[in-house]
């Protein structure tokens, strides 16, 4: 499935995961890691400081796996839509 997800940074952590996605950490992640840098590379970021992205994802659960490896750690407010 192809999701619109919106969320915001966690206080403190955009650097540390720039640093994930740059240092080939994301990229070896499996079965996920490449779809994560990909999304990020589709990413905006708003003046509110939102962050917006599309993701594809097969999960049950939308983003489930990239949530619980990633995407928890370093955002709050993930909002996805289908």
């Amino acid at each position: 499935m192809h999701y619109a997800v919106t969320a915001r940074f966690k206080p403190l952590t955009a650097a540390e995961f720039y640093g994930n996605l740059t240092d080939g950490t994301l990229q070896s992640q499996k079965p996920d890691g490449e779809e994560i840098i990909a999304s990020m590379k589709r990413a905006k970021i708003s003046q509110d400081g939102t962050v917006q992205w599309s993701e594809v994802c097969y999960c049950q659960t939308p983003l489930q796996h990239e949530r619980e490896t990633v995407y928890d750690h370093f955002f709050e407010d993930i909002q996805t839509e289908e």
